[in-house]
Formats: structure tokens, sequence, C-alpha cells
């Protein structure tokens, strides 16, 4: 039988170039909004802010 958990798979979405480029996990009831994170975008070539997407 599988475990109900609050943890969800996310995308994050580069807000530059609309790359779709990594996944993660979070808990929703510790994070109820959505994520922005700065990470590399190989895409662009540099440090982009990624948020979190459906």
């Amino acid at each position: 039988m599988a475990v109900k958990t609050a943890r969800t798979k996310i995308t994050f979405e580069c807000t530059e170039c609309k790359n779709r480029n990594y996944n993660s996990f979070k808990n929703k009831k510790n994070d109820p909004d959505r994520l922005n994170i700065n990470k590399y975008c190989p895409f662009c070539k540099k440090h982009t802010t990624h948020k979190e997407t459906k």
C-alpha cells in the first residue's frame, strides 16, 4: 500500500529563456507558495532565477 505524503514533485523554469531545466520535491505544508531559486541555466549559459511551475 502506498504512503500518502505532503511531498510533491515540482519543475523549475528559467525566467529568461522559459526552458524547464530542474526537477525537485517540496513539502506543500511547509512551503505553500511558489519557489524562486537562482540556478545555472545551460541554455542561457549563466545564473538566472528559476521559478516553480506545475
